[in-house]
């Protein structure tokens, strides 16, 4: 396989009021030499909110000791979660899962200068199981997409929206276009688009009706039995797109959740040049299977899960959310990761 370097735990959580409970879910992005990391941080209630810290040289330099972006609005009441952050055109956009207690719908906020943010609401579509079902109907996707409109209906109640996670944008357009990365359980999903204000729940009925046509990557591989999601927003290679995503194993002890790659067509990143059979990382130590807090899907131990990574040369890093509790990175030489994923299978 490849040599990943276990560089450890970056970000734990303190005693400020919004970050007692836990960290983790980094979206994190370079600029003039400082990495700036939008954490998760959950409260002793289970509230999220975003933190910030900056990062120099694997050393946390400056971090802020209020949240950075906090619950304003009745759909994110009960938390701002697992941030994802893209630069793009001269813009900052930074992506967050809006929860309510009931429902997870995907929201973006954007900023010129890492500071100052503004929050431009929810952009998921607003639709229950329900509705989505007769949606799904001749949409040509898989049965385990109605396995989860059961699983949270059952969990959730009847009324609950479609449960969306792990969206954001490419830092390019294509044919002048927006491109995003979304999931719809249990896969990823590519939609293309002029502008946000396009995301209607009526734009999002009608391409729900073909969902099968926007489908990417579907579980495949044992370690992505349950579900796979993006994971760090992609980065550009002359080989391709490289996405770092993670998936969920159905084991006999539970859920596990790994790190999976894959590159995709730098023209046409629809199109899945090649995938690891095999996950690129996963949980090992004991600070990466003992989670700590309440998931609203269930509690889950054993996580990795990729979610901000940045490029200094060859070197890649990931930093990841462990066990739902903290903050690590590990480290990768770009090109053997790239050499490694020509060599997989498409």
């Amino acid at each position: 396989m490849i040599n990943v370097l276990k560089q450890g735990k970056i970000l734990e959580k303190t005693n400020h009021h919004f970050e007692n409970g836990a960290v983790l879910n980094p979206a994190c992005i370079i600029k003039d030499g400082i990495t700036h990391m939008f954490y998760r941080a959950i409260d002793h209630l289970g509230i999220s909110t975003i933190g910030y810290c900056q990062i120099k040289n694997d050393k946390v330099i400056y971090r802020h000791d209020q949240p950075l972006l906090k619950p304003d609005f009745p759909y994110e009441r009960q938390g701002l979660e697992d941030p994802r952050i893209v630069f793009l055109d001269g813009t900052y956009y930074l992506f967050y899962t809006a929860y309510d207690g009931q429902n997870a719908l995907v929201a973006y906020a954007t900023s010129m200068d890492l500071v100052h943010f503004s929050k431009h609401g929810v952009i998921s579509p607003k639709i229950t199981y329900d509705e989505a079902e007769d949606l799904f109907r001749n949409s040509h996707i898989k049965e385990e997409y109605v396995f989860f409109e059961t699983f949270y209906k059952d969990k959730l109640g009847k009324n609950v929206l479609l449960w969306e996670k792990d969206a954001f944008i490419f830092p390019k357009k294509f044919h002048g276009q927006l491109a995003m990365f979304h999931r719809i359980l249990p896969g990823i999903q590519l939609i293309y688009f002029n502008d946000f204000t396009e995301l209607t729940d009526q734009y999002w009925r009608s391409y729900l009706k073909n969902l099968g046509s926007s489908v990417v990557l579907e579980p495949r591989y044992y370690f992505e039995s349950r579900n796979i999601g993006g994971g760090c927003p992609v980065i550009e290679t002359e080989a391709g797109w490289l996405l770092i995503y993670h998936a969920v194993e159905d084991s006999g002890q539970g859920r596990i959740y790994h790190a999976g790659a894959a590159l995709l067509d730098l023209h046409d990143p629809s199109r899945v040049l090649h995938r690891l059979s095999e996950p690129l990382f996963s949980p090992t130590q004991a600070w990466e299977k003992n989670s700590y807090i309440n998931n609203p899907e269930g509690n889950v131990n054993s996580v990795v899960f990729p979610s901000g990574a940045i490029v200094e040369g060859d070197e890649l890093t990931i930093y990841y959310g462990a066990a739902d509790f903290l903050i690590a990175y590990k480290t990768i030489k770009l090109s053997d990761l790239i050499n490694l994923l020509k060599n997989s299978q498409v």
